[in-house]
């Protein structure tokens, strides 16, 4: 009993100390504007509150569980939000698949056609037009100023957070998502 008890524990302990490295790996990639993203010590739990999914269905974070997510919280009527959305599609372009996804959640009240037009406007065609008209899910993760982009693992859990737009087409930005690939977290 105390051999499987000592196994376990080091099991847990060598998994604790793999989430650390994965996240110091993280924080050590960040240049440029990924300096300003947030990365936690240890992976937080997400809300299950569901939102609008872009084909008129209901979805949680729940459902991207398996594949690294950049999830960005954003607004028609955000300024930044315009400058940045290019570059989370060339991010969805360049590293979009079955290993990472850009997920996009229009905060509040946002007309659907407000949302296509604004698309349309900044040449954005590979993003989902997901929202959030009645901010459940966004207040329930914190998210009161826009943009606001939070990087999940493969187990759906937040791993860090960038308040503001960034340069999600960075060299940066595709390092820290291809670690968090690669790591499995």
């Amino acid at each position: 009993m105390k051999v499987k008890s000592l196994v376990l524990y080091m099991a847990l302990a060598f998994g604790a100390n793999a989430a650390l490295a994965d996240s110091a790996q993280i924080a050590e990639l960040r240049e440029g504007d990924m300096k300003k993203l947030v990365v936690h010590s240890e992976p937080l739990n997400v809300s299950d509150t569901p939102f609008n999914a872009e084909d008129g269905g209901q979805m949680s974070l729940k459902d991207f569980k398996g594949k690294v997510t950049a999830v960005n919280f954003w607004a028609v009527w955000c300024a930044p939000c315009r400058h940045e959305m290019p570059m989370l599609s060339d991010l969805q372009t360049e590293l979009g698949g079955d290993d990472f996804e850009v997920v996009t959640i229009a905060m509040g009240r946002n007309a659907p056609q407000a949302m296509v037009q604004f698309f349309g406007e900044i040449g954005v065609e590979n993003l989902p037009l997901h929202a959030d008209p009645r901010m459940g899910l966004s207040r329930e993760m914190g998210v009161f100023g826009l943009p606001v982009t939070i990087l999940l693992d493969r187990n759906g859990q937040e791993v860090a957070r960038l308040q503001g737009d960034a340069q999600w087409n960075s060299d940066s930005a595709k390092n820290i998502i291809r670690a968090m690939m690669k790591a499995g977290t």
